[in-house]
């Protein structure tokens, strides 16, 4: 690895001088000549400055995920380990609390929280009660006061049904599982279900018989969704599906597999998260692709930016996803 000194040699100046034109020091006097091979002798050592980040103390890492729902459980622990993995990199000291431990876990005296899963109203006044600075990972549930950071779903099922309509399907349906309204517990529409009522609807191609809602993220409700489906629709089962999550997807494939339906010669599923499950189902899944170290390092730097640079005003930032390309759909 090039150092400062090597830096200093190639380009014929003094170690303190590399050392002041690298950090951008403007009280230094030196000629654009010499400024301009500094830069070059670094990039052509390949130089990469250091960078230590200042010591942030006192953040609770909640892990709002129930494992009763198998393997998006997965999705979420994933980001939590991940969570973990950059933290520790980045100087963020963190106390992990999971959700049988309750919301009166957390330490009164934590100075931000990083929030992973869904979380009530209740609880998030609680929160509201021991800091107004906090970072939650796939909901935003008071963009007011906390930043947020989020798959981009919407963006996500658009191109799915953009992808199905550019292959010429003018029958397709989605599955996926209702939101629930923090404050009453009841359920609203999920931002996936919009997304994808919206785009049929632009190209004239709704039906709704063709959307089903899970009662839960689980395998087994995709199963029983999957059968139900093929059951209720007969000759008119969709030859394109769009699944808001692989967990349901795993379901779908059991049930179309067991009831016959040839996929994806008869019926092609698309999904969403892309789960290491998801490449050695039957057939393996297509799916769009969530970057969770992408993830947790946005919510790291909007966590930097509220506690060590002062920023007052929320922000929400959308992750985009990208799409793999298996046996279930072809591309």
């Amino acid at each position: 690895m090039a150092t400062i000194k090597d830096i200093a040699q190639l380009a014929g100046v003094s170690s303190a001088t590399v050392s002041r034109v690298l950090n951008y020091d403007e009280t230094i006097s030196v000629n654009e000549e010499t400024r301009e091979a500094i830069f070059e002798a670094a990039e052509k050592l390949q130089y990469r400055k250091k960078v230590v980040y200042p010591k942030i103390e006192n953040v609770a890492l909640l892990f709002w995920s129930s494992d009763k729902e198998e393997l998006e459980d997965i999705y979420y622990r994933s980001i939590c380990e991940e969570m973990k993995r950059q933290a520790e990199k980045r100087n963020v000291q963190i106390t992990l609390i999971a959700k049988s431990d309750g919301i009166e876990s957390v330490p009164k005296n934590a100075k931000a929280f990083i929030g992973i899963g869904w979380f009530s109203q209740k609880e998030i006044d609680a929160l509201k009660k021991i800091t107004d600075q906090g970072v939650f990972v796939e909901t935003s549930p008071d963009e007011s006061l906390y930043d947020s950071v989020r798959s981009n779903l919407d963006s996500i099922v658009t191109q799915i049904v953009d992808f199905f309509v550019a292959k010429k399907h003018t029958n397709i349906g989605f599955i996926g599982p209702s939101d629930y309204d923090i404050q009453t517990f009841e359920k609203v529409m999920d931002v996936r279900q919009w997304s994808f009522i919206e785009s049929v609807k632009y190209y004239g191609l709704y039906h709704e018989r063709n959307i089903y809602i899970a009662d839960a993220l689980t395998v087994e409700e995709g199963y029983r969704i999957g059968i139900r489906m093929v059951e209720e629709l007969g000759d008119r089962l969709p030859t394109a599906v769009c699944i808001a999550s692989d967990t349901l997807a795993v379901g779908i494939l059991q049930a179309f597999n067991e009831k016959g339906v040839l996929i994806p010669k008869r019926t092609e599923v698309f999904s969403i998260n892309d789960i290491n499950v998801a490449q050695y189902v039957s057939p393996p899944l297509t799916t769009f692709h969530i970057d969770i170290p992408a993830m947790c390092e946005s919510a790291l730097d909007l966590l930097q930016e509220r506690l060590i640079k002062k920023r007052e005003i929320t922000k929400t930032v959308y992750i985009n996803g990208k799409p793999v390309f298996r046996k279930s759909c072809v591309k």
